[in-house]
């Protein structure tokens, strides 16, 4: 699958070192980056499934890992940046039926329409993105091997013998999350999962393949025809482009557990290894008192605002202006200020001169490296463009850090 264009950014004098980000299964903050063994910072971010995009949701999560990935190229580090499309799955297919649109063609549509949003959000695209129906042959391969651990087997159904991954013998299993099981089997429910499933040997057991259903798009494979199941698809990718353990898994907070925790011990299962040195989480951006989803309808879609007017480099200000792990509300007044913000950036950039940027550039720099704090960021910025100076060079170099660094065009 192809990725968006990759923009030409401003690029500054790269400064040594590692960005801090919070991990949820230590808690803390720890370095992330290659090590003296890896030649690149290696991150794997969860991509959409292709139906209602992009809503800010999404943007916040895609915006945030962007920063990350300036922030490693700001190091002097190689990225290795990992997405997936989860491009056949039940919700998008139910999508296309209750619409009478095929579901390749909803699934094809919907992806240009994101890649044509992280474009105009300045997101810089990752180097590999990777669908799941292109990924059949690594995860049939991924099965194999769980498969002959012990770990795969097939759910006692006569009619539709899935099979499933054991996950309660996995090394690790909710490690990640830190959730008891009667908590994990209330959440699996609720998002994905099929905890009630007769003929299951434990009810978080995750589905692998499902077997081919009437009506239902299937792939010939060693295991029968059928599909993959949502959790073994990055799982496959994640090995196949970053190897047996690389630096960050991240996404959205809702992706936590089920996803990431059997993404996890799916990878630790087969491998031996760790995953992930670190999983990294955005926080959940509400509308109208509840959390953005697809399933709840309450979208505010990127492509609207910019269709409305709206400049992207004010909504992509608008998402940075909270910390990435907070969970929010969207409102307009967010926009708002974000546009006021924007144009006074812009007018202190068009001065003939300017305060010194080094101080404001080091604060940028340093409010990202430690856990992506573009809150901090901005008001740095901020007081920049309230400060006067008398460097020619200064609002030149300002504009070209906040590209590089908080992906902010002016």
């Amino acid at each position: 699958m192809q990725a968006w264009p990759r923009p030409e950014i401003s690029t500054l004098p790269p400064v040594p070192g590692r960005p801090r980000v919070h991990d949820t299964a230590s808690g803390g903050l720890v370095e992330v980056g290659p090590t003296q063994d890896t030649a690149s910072a290696r991150m794997y971010v969860c991509g959409i499934t292709p139906y209602d995009a992009t809503h800010l949701g999404h943007a916040n999560t895609y915006v945030t890992f962007d920063l990350l990935g300036r922030a490693f190229l700001d190091c002097g580090l190689a990225v290795n940046y990992t997405q997936n499309v989860t491009d056949v799955d039940d919700p998008l297919l139910e999508r296309a039926a209750a619409t009478g649109v095929a579901w390749e063609d909803l699934a094809a549509d919907q992806v240009e329409l994101f890649r044509t949003d992280m474009v105009a959000l300045n997101v810089l695209p990752p180097d590999h993105y990777v669908g799941a129906v292109e990924s059949i042959p690594l995860v049939v391969a991924l099965i194999g091997r769980l498969r002959a651990a012990g770990l795969v087997y097939a759910v006692d159904d006569a009619d539709y013998p899935d099979l499933y991954f054991e996950c309660s013998r996995a090394p690790g299993f909710l490690t990640e999350s830190h959730l008891d099981v009667d908590a994990a089997r209330a959440i699996f429910g609720e998002r994905g999962g099929d905890p009630q499933r007769p003929g299951k040997r434990d009810p978080l057991d995750c589905l692998v393949w499902r077997l081919s259903r009437d009506g239902e798009p299937s792939w010939e494979t060693e295991l029968g025809a059928g599909r993959p199941g949502w959790h073994i698809e990055c799982t496959a990718i994640a090995l196949e482009h970053l190897g047996e353990h690389f630096d960050v898994q991240g996404g959205g907070s809702d992706l936590i557990f089920p996803h990431h925790e059997m993404c996890a011990a799916e990878g630790t299962a087969a491998t031996g290894r760790p995953f992930a040195s670190a999983y990294v989480h955005a926080g959940m951006v509400g509308y109208e008192g509840e959390k953005m989803s697809k399933s709840k309808g309450n979208l505010v879609l990127v492509s609207r605002l910019r269709s409305a007017g709206e400049d992207p480099m004010a909504i992509r200000l608008a998402l940075l202006a909270h910390h990435y792990r907070d969970d929010w509300e969207w409102t307009d007044a967010d926009l708002d200020a974000a546009r006021v913000r924007l144009e006074r950036w812009r007018g202190a950039a068009n001065r003939a001169a300017g305060a010194s940027a080094s101080g404001v550039v080091e604060a940028i720099r340093g409010a990202l490296r430690h856990d992506l704090d573009a809150p901090t960021a901005l008001a740095a910025v901020d007081a920049w463009a309230a400060s006067k100076g008398d460097d020619p060079h200064a609002p030149t170099e300002v504009a070209r850090a906040l590209d590089a660094l908080l992906g902010v065009r002016l």
